[in-house]
């Protein structure tokens, strides 16, 4: 793997449309979808109400579109059971059981390193 300059590591980020870390990180990294990733990789299947018991503080309007924008980068599948009441089911997709280690290791760090961070 060739070594890139200094000029071309700083370049390597500006094309907007066709960088791998904005375009790829952005899809997750919204406030709530880590903890949203979380609560489905731990329970496996989740409903609506469960997302919204395990996070307390989002509302439900972000929580439907988080969802939905987590659904649509296909890191989460919904399954809607044609029940009356109907009911909807969220669990990680294949993609998004891959990213979950990931994020593991992140949650990690950050337990690791929080005592380190100033208090806001």
């Amino acid at each position: 793997m060739k070594k890139l300059t200094s000029q071309e590591n700083l370049e390597k980020y500006q094309n907007i449309a066709e960088c791998p870390v904005r375009n790829v990180i952005a899809r997750f990294s919204g406030k709530w979808s880590i903890l949203i990733l979380c609560v489905l990789d731990e329970n496996d299947v989740a409903r609506f109400k469960t997302l919204s018991n395990a996070i307390p503080d989002i509302s439900p309007k972000v929580l439907t579109d988080t969802l939905k924008g987590l659904e649509h980068d296909g890191l989460i599948s919904r399954r809607l059971y044609a029940e009356i009441p109907p009911r909807v089911e969220y669990s990680l997709t294949e993609m998004g059981r891959s990213l979950m280690p990931h994020i593991k290791a992140l949650i990690g760090w950050a337990l690791d390193n929080y005592s380190s961070f100033p208090k806001k």
